[in-house]
């Protein structure tokens, strides 16, 4: 597949959903590429700044037939971040002529097995296993397929059994998506980013409690004391009493 500048109208989407509020930037690209044939919008990436005050950031990966474009760096809201946040390296919407609209995240390419127009099944030692044609090894390359096979005649059952029930679809063994074990292996980066910024926000959360835990016995301790002065529990007053 050939990389390609984003089309103008899908950048002034891009540009516009980043730009604060509850728009989603995938459900803005789904619109703009309607008359598309074909189509599959990928959560590439994502990363969040700051720990006081968080910035939230996606980027996506869009196909049309052979041709692929990457966007950059797109501010969206927590809710939207949320959203998405299970189906990193996944397709978040995909279109083919042979299924139309698939709105349900599924592995990269799941949505084109068994369309003859993309690949072919082929059999080894028994078992059928979906090939992708060679134009679109960019499929075998996110799902991680070594030799270009990879999903089996099973695995495609399971496929659309969930895809007619509409339930996102991680893999036989759930090896996609943010906590699939072929998404960590592909994205190294990401997983160092997300344990980083983890991290940071425990450290930050532990100065909190901690500066909170310190004032708390320090204003406890002036209270008790202001406390009995004011109540007249001391000497004075039990010596007083009963007089």
């Amino acid at each position: 597949m050939t990389r390609e500048r984003l089309p103008v109208l899908l950048v002034g989407l891009l540009l516009l959903s980043g730009c604060g509020g509850e728009r989603d930037p995938v459900v803005e690209m789904q619109k703009s590429l309607a008359s598309a044939p074909a189509y599959m919008i990928v959560l590439d990436d994502m990363r969040e700044e700051g720990t006081l005050f968080t910035t939230y950031y996606h980027r996506y990966l869009i196909t049309q037939g052979e041709k692929q474009v990457q966007s950059d760096w797109i501010e969206v809201s927590e809710s939207i971040y949320r959203k998405y946040e299970p189906f990193l390296g996944m397709a978040l919407v995909a279109k083919s002529e042979q299924d139309g609209v698939n709105n349900t995240p599924h592995p990269p390419g799941y949505h084109y097995v068994g369309n003859p127009s993309y690949g072919r099944w082929t059999d080894r030692g028994g078992t059928s296993f979906w090939e992708f044609y060679g134009q679109y090894a960019l499929m075998s390359h996110l799902l991680g397929w070594g030799g270009g096979f990879g999903m089996s005649r099973y695995d495609y059952d399971d496929y659309r059994s969930y895809r007619r029930d509409q339930r996102p679809y991680y893999g036989r063994n759930r090896e996609y998506g943010t906590q699939g074990s072929v998404t960590q292996k592909q994205k190294p980066t990401t997983f160092q980013r997300r344990q980083a910024n983890i991290a940071q926000k425990r450290q930050s959360f532990a100065q909190k409690v901690q500066s909170r835990t310190s004032q708390s016995r320090t204003g406890f301790g002036s209270s008790r004391s202001t406390s009995r002065s004011r109540s007249g529990f001391g000497s004075r007053s039990f010596g007083g009493f009963g007089k």
